[in-house]
């Protein structure tokens, strides 16, 4: 009578063998791959997305020497790229841009607000005499408006009057403590960056911990 065979342990050995090998590919397939290099929250691997961030850049420069036309056009051919990201902020910087391209309709302004609307006008297309006459008047028709105050302050900021920009952006702030945190990312106050009583304006927490 042929006798019956044991299973063999080569099969339990191989399936341990098995079992182990997967885990480890389980574990190798777990660890996370480096992150790619990123600027500002923006991947920097894909070409087509350095080529958006650099057009981001240059309309971005543009913005701030104040030629909106050119930076309206590069910030359009920002919004065909693949970042996600970069299309959020191109789209945020256009709406500035186009606000600014506007000219005031306003010819014969009355109110404290048809003042300041026109003041801003003036300032956007970089008549800033005819913006500080404006404002100025604005400010007289409403002293306690503080959007007028901060929009003196933005324009001292860029016609180079520091410690007008700061007494007016003082006022702005006391009337509405939330222009402390628009000052903050307002290209605007790009003059008063390395002021240390802009600073301390904008950040009193820091002085605080300090004490």
């Amino acid at each position: 009578m042929a006798k019956v065979r044991k299973a063999s342990g080569s099969s339990s050995s191989h399936s341990k063998s098995t079992a182990q090998g997967q885990s480890k590919l389980q574990k190798k397939k777990s660890l996370h791959p480096p992150p790619p290099a990123q600027r500002g929250g923006v991947e920097l691997v894909d070409p087509l997305v350095q080529a958006q961030l650099k057009l981001y850049d240059e309309a971005l420069a543009l913005f701030h020497q104040q030629k909106f036309a050119r930076a309206k056009q590069g910030l359009e051919k920002v919004l065909e790229g693949p970042s996600k990201e970069l299309v959020d902020r191109a789209r945020m910087h256009l709406r500035i841009t186009e606000q600014r391209m506007k000219p005031s309709s306003e010819e014969n302004p009355r109110t404290a607000d048809d003042h300041y609307q026109r003041g801003v006008a003036m300032m956007n297309i970089g008549r800033w005499d005819d913006a500080r006459e404006s404002l100025l008047k604005a400010r007289k028709a409403s002293p306690k408006a503080d959007y007028i105050h901060y929009a003196l302050a933005a324009l001292d900021c860029l016609t180079g009057e520091a410690d007008s920009a700061l007494a007016n952006l003082k006022v702005a702030i006391e009337l509405r403590a939330e222009n402390r945190f628009h000052a903050r990312n307002d290209e605007d106050f790009a003059f008063l960056q390395e002021d240390p009583r802009f600073t301390e304006l904008l950040y009193p927490e820091k002085d605080g911990a300090a004490g």
